[in-house]
């Protein structure tokens, strides 16, 4: 066996603990009384559910949760569609005005949205956009679409033109191709897309505190943020609804696992 291959399961085992033990924190965190001043790296002998029931009720996570679940989904479904749609001529037709727009969207990666925030505050103003789902929605569409168009084009170019060629001798128009050929076989990268782009979108912090402020819609992240301050730091509540936000992009993550890295490796080979 070679050196190289003795060293790859020792660094994944130290890759994969450097990923577990926030995880392992959070959860003995949370599961401790707030008069517990035990070490972080023992989990308690004891079952303590206070914390979630306290940062559940005093969040009023079931509120934020449904706030979540209203910006991520819509805006998730409008950047699959849009992205998906828009990266399909990008593939296909390589002129110099679609090679132009592509590297436009390329571009946009590079562009940090903190540093666009006030002048979109004002837009946003301006557009009357403020504590309004399609305000938020919009704006998390509009940045992770160039990702997303990224992705969607590099997989497209690995799916041959053959079936394109042979779709429109049959008679299919642009819009049935696209929906009826490629679409299906777009699900590896939509599962990336999914991911990736959700999470972002599930733990917004940043656009959801500035352009969300009415208290009733107020995302998780912004609920638990409420838990620090000038009285006292309520860790274990913080740790106990941080698990709870987790747990929805969890189990999206172990459903669509299958799909992820595939996509994400085809979707970064071309483009």
């Amino acid at each position: 066996m070679s050196r190289k291959k003795l060293w790859v399961t020792p660094l994944s085992v130290v890759i994969c603990l450097i990923h577990i033990l926030p995880f392992y924190i959070l959860i003995t965190t949370s599961l401790k009384a707030m008069d517990d001043l035990s070490s972080k790296w023992i989990m308690p002998g004891y079952l303590y559910l206070d914390n979630f029931i306290n940062a559940w009720s005093d969040a009023k996570l079931g509120v934020a949760f449904k706030n979540n679940m209203i910006v991520a989904v819509t805006s998730i479904i409008f950047i699959v569609i849009i992205g998906s749609i828009a990266a399909y001529p990008l593939s296909r037709r390589q002129t110099k005005w679609n090679k132009f727009i592509y590297m436009l969207f390329i571009s946009a990666l590079i562009v940090p949205p903190l540093t666009s925030l006030v002048p979109l505050y004002k837009f946003m103003v301006d557009l009357g956009g403020m504590n309004q789902y399609w305000g938020i929605i919009l704006l998390h569409i509009t940045f992770h679409l160039p990702m997303t168009i990224f992705l969607y084009t590099g997989f497209i170019s690995t799916i041959p033109k053959e079936l394109d060629e042979a779709a429109m001798i049959d008679g299919a128009g642009h819009f049935g191709l696209f929906y009826r050929i490629i679409m299906p076989l777009l699900k590896p990268i939509t599962a990336t897309v999914v991911i990736l782009h959700g999470v972002s979108v599930w733990n917004d912090f940043q656009f959801s505190l500035f352009f969300l402020q009415k208290p009733e819609l107020r995302t998780v992240t912004v609920a638990l943020s409420s838990f620090f301050g000038e009285d006292g730091n309520k860790v274990g509540w913080v740790a106990a609804g941080s698990f709870m936000g987790a747990l929805p992009m969890i189990v999206i993550y172990l459903f669509l696992q299958r799909y992820f890295i595939t996509g994400l490796s085809a979707g970064a080979i071309k483009g």
